[in-house]
Formats: C-alpha cells, structure tokens, sequence
C-alpha cells in the first residue's frame, strides 16, 4: 500500500505541476548569488556599523530574511537574476559554549522540518523576501537537508557514541522521533564503499547527524509530500539539495518530481563519471570535478591548462547534458576561498572568468566580489555587511561585467544556451575558449610576469569571420579583426580575455568602448593576444607577454 502511494503522490505532481515552477532550462538563463543567511545582512532595524562578525567562533551573527530583502540591489546590481539561500528550517540548539562544531547558525542541522528557523525571521519575513525577490524578475533557491537529523550526544560528547543513538535524546525532533526513523549508528571509515556512504553517519562524536532511513518506504511517502508542500507554499523556484550522495540514487528522482522545480545537488567528490551518474536522477549537480580542475589550473602559474581541457570533455562524456547540466563555482560555504590560496589578481580573475564562460548554471558566493580570503570553515564565512557592501571593488566591477557579458550573449544568440563550449587549444599557460557568441582566452602567467606563451587553433568553427568587429568586454576595448582575420589584442596583467560581436555589446556591457592599442595608464606589464580568424572559421591565437 505504501507503495502505491508513492506512486500516486508522483503521479500527481507529473500531472499537476505548479505555475510557478521554474524548469531546468528556465534557470539556464540564470546566474546565481549564493547568500549564506546568517552572514549577509542583518535586520534594517540594526546598525550594521556596530555589529561584528568573529567567523571563526562558530556563532550566530543575526543576518536574516528581511535583511536579504534589504539588499537586493546590491545583488541586482552585478547582474545576478537569482539567488540561493541557506536551509530555512528549525535547526538544533546546543548548549553554550558550544562544541568544536560549534553552532547551527549555517542551516545544516535540522531539527523540526515542518518549523521555519526563527533565528533567520518570520513567516511573514519568509514571504516578504520571496515576493520581492521574484517583483524584481529574479528566482530564489532554497537549501535543503534530506539526509539526515543534527543531534547532540549529551553522555560523551568527547567520544563517538558505541551504539545506536547512544546519549541522544530525540524529544521535540518532528518528524523523525523514533529510533527506528534512523539507519543504526555507524561512522563512514571507506568512501569507497557506496552502502556505508549511504547509511552510516556523518558528523562529530558531539553533534552527531543520525542518518535518516530513507529506505523506509513511509519516510520516503512523508519526505515526497514535505518537499511538495515546502515548494508550493512558498513557492520556491529550485532546489539546493545537501549530501546527495549519502542517499540512495532511487530516492532522487520522485523527490525531485514532487518538488516540481529545477534541482541542483551537492555531490562532493572530485571523479566526473561518480558525479555525473547523479545527473540521471536530478536536474543537474554541482561541478566539483570540475572545480578542482580550476583550482589546480589557476591556484599558480605553473597549472596545467590541458588538465583543465580535459575536464571538460570529461563533463561532456559523463554528465546527462554534459556541462549544461552542472552548477558552475569557484568557491562556497563548504571549500576555502580561492584567494587563500593566491592573492594574484591575474590568476583570481582568470578563475572567476572561467565560471561564467562555460555550460554551466554560473554561481558565485557571497563575498567574492569583496575579495574576502578566509580559508577553509568556519573562516570562509566571513559577514558581508563588514564590508560595508562596496560597490568599487575590482573583483566587484569584474563579476558584474562577466554577468551583462553573459547576458548579452544569451539575448545576441538563440542558441548560445544550446552551444556547447569548445576548447579550441592550449598551452603552457593558457586555453582559448569558444561558445558562440562568446570566444575567450583565460592564462595563468600571473598579473607580473613577462615571457612568451603562444597557442595555436586549429580549424573548428567558432561563428566569426574575417572584417568581424569584436570587444574585449572585460576591458571594453574595440577590435577590429582584418580581412585575412587576423586580429591583435593587448590586455593588463595577466587579465582574461573574453570577446563578443560589437553589435551584441550594449550601455549595460560596456559605457564606454576605447580602441584598441589605446592602452591604460599605470600599467607595466601586458599580454598581447594575435587571433586569426580565416574565412573557414579557424583561429590561430599567440599571447605575447612584454614589460
């Protein structure tokens, strides 16, 4: 019986998707700003002035809902038309001071999946936020935790329980307050083996997170129905789902359903063909293979571009639809910034560029565009309002013009979204890129450093020809490609370059176009780009680097 109404409850949501739902292609045409509640802005009641943040404590520091709503312009005006906020459900209380994990002000530790986390604010601040969210034209995703339930092993906090739920006490847990909700304790000692990741505990010997038994057909009946009721009444336009893989891939499929709404999933784990099989179950997930691929490509300037290279034909062979079929980052709220690992400005905007040119669904964390620099957690978590969200940053101006770039391509090109992006070469320190209309070149020679890096593309069609006129949108420059193709190109210190046709290149792009060879005051140190473009629409690309 109860299978028979898993059936029905999947059935119905196939037959009867909500209005509002907004499908994987729907969010193609997105870019996202991840906004790690807690952390990015306090009430408007509350001077922000005077309000400190210490990351590294692990404790609350009062961003909420309604300051979201607050400073939706400041997301807006990078061009971001979504955004992802943390898990909104009541979370675990631990005593004070707290445990080396400190406290649940992240969201990840679900109590009460049926209250809202008052710490974050109200209903009402709840609805308030979505309606503004979407009077503006923009989607918001909502984080949720599936997996399991947070619990505080109050007998030996200092020890890993030895048996089943041992020093944990389930009271006012809904709905989930039975032992028998629970796979029997057990710590995952071998990620290799698919069963203990699916059933055996994550967590801390202090903050254990019990394993929901998702193999109990009613908990998997109640959770269809949750995500359904969650979705519909507040309606939410996709999904963040935490520690995919810890779930049987089977569940994943009418969870998603009966969400009705695009799914993305955290699958953390660095093998393209284990990440990308979870592609068969949800809309898409989070390209972590990817991402280390970029991190060993621009963490230094001596990163392999071909590694790189062949990351993405790996997406392109193991994930559904390929890159389309991925969420696009460079940092999070679970990995180290990226410029703990490199304060090279060169390098950082070359990675940043990365994740907006290619397939994926381009989503940036909170504070980057700060240049925040916290390593890994809890120091990532950094309060934005510290930095009094200045508009002026370098990194702030360049995601803003990586977003209307994208945004002007998806408008000049139907078929942008459905373009594949091409490697067209690499070498030592560089890759040129191609997705129609859109052609760039992204190095690692570091802002600093002179020497000669040449690459040489061979003939795959791109869409441009000899007389194109481009711009270099990162830099706003004019190029004017000659009659044999041919097209020369100087860039600041180690920047990326990204080109699109002139005639796609509006106010919101560019304000301003300068020619090329032009060149910028106060800079002393350049690489110059020579492409040719022949009438077969091949490209040969040398980068020349001087002082």
């Amino acid at each position: 019986m109860m299978f028979n109404a898993s059936l029905a409850i999947i059935a119905l949501v196939l037959l009867v998707r909500n209005a509002y739902a907004a499908s994987a292609s729907d969010w193609q045409k997105r870019t996202v700003y991840q906004v790690m509640t807690d952390r990015f802005a306090l009430p408007p009641s509350e001077d922000a002035q005077g309000k400190t943040c210490d990351a590294s404590a692990q404790l609350p520091c009062g961003g909420t809902w309604s300051g979201i709503q607050n400073h939706l312009d400041y997301i807006q005006a990078m061009g971001f038309n979504a955004i992802w906020i943390s898990p909104i459900v009541s979370q675990l209380q631990v005593p004070l001071p707290p445990p080396a994990d400190g406290t649940a002000y992240h969201g990840y530790w679900p109590e009460n999946i049926y209250a809202l986390n008052d710490a974050f604010g109200s209903d009402s601040d709840l609805r308030s936020l979505i309606n503004a969210v979407h009077s503006r034209g923009m989607y918001i995703m909502v984080d949720v935790v599936v997996n399991h339930m947070a619990t505080y092993n109050t007998t030996s906090p200092s020890a890993a329980p030895t048996s089943p739920l041992a020093g944990i006490s389930l009271n006012g847990y809904n709905p989930f307050n039975q032992d028998s909700d629970y796979h029997s304790f057990c710590p995952i000692t071998d990620y290799g083996n698919q069963t203990m990741v699916e059933q055996c505990w994550l967590g801390s010997a202090a903050v254990p997170l019990a394993d929901v038994n998702t193999e109990d057909q009613a908990t998997v009946d109640l959770y269809y129905s949750w995500i359904n009721t969650l979705i519909s009444n507040y309606t939410f336009d996709g999904l963040r789902i935490d520690t995919v893989k810890h779930i049987r891939k089977s569940f994943w499929p009418g969870f998603a359903n009966a969400s009705s709404v695009f799914t993305l999933g955290e699958v953390l784990d660095g093998d393209a063909q284990y990440v990308g099989d979870y592609t068969n179950y949800l809309d898409a997930v989070f390209d972590y293979p990817g991402w280390g691929m970029i991190l060993q490509a621009f963490q230094t300037t001596g990163g392999s571009m071909s590694m790189l290279a062949q990351s993405i034909q790996n997406t392109s062979t193991y994930f559904k639809n390929g890159g389309f079929s991925t969420g696009s980052f460079l940092e999070n709220h679970d990995q180290p910034r990226f410029p703990s690992f490199t304060n090279d400005t060169g390098l950082i905007k070359n990675a940043i560029a990365y994740t907006f040119i290619g397939d994926g669904l381009p989503i940036v964390y909170e504070g980057q565009e700060q240049e925040y620099s916290g390593g890994a957690v809890p120091n990532n978590r950094e309060a934005i309002w510290l930095s009094a969200y200045e508009q002026d940053k370098p990194l702030f101006k360049h995601i803003t013009s990586l977003n209307m770039a994208r945004q002007a391509a998806m408008n000049g090109s139907s078929s942008f979204l459905s373009t594949h992006m091409k490697v067209l070469s690499t070498s030592a320190h560089s890759i040129a890129l191609a997705k129609y209309p859109m052609l760039a070149s992204l190095t690692n020679i570091g802002q600093g450093s002179q020497g000669q890096v040449s690459v040489s593309v061979g003939s795959l069609g791109t869409g441009y020809s000899a007389n194109s006129q481009l711009v270099e949108v990162l830099s706003c420059t004019e190029v004017n490609v000659d009659g044999s193709g041919n097209l020369a190109f100087t860039t600041q210190q180690g920047a990326p370059a990204v080109f699109l046709p002139s005639s796609m290149v509006n106010s919101k792009v560019c304000t301003n176009l300068v020619k090329n060879g032009s060149g910028a005051p106060g800079m002393f140190s350049a690489s110059v780009y020579v492409i040719s473009i022949a009438a077969a629409s091949a490209i040969a690309l040398s980068m020349f680097v001087g002082s």
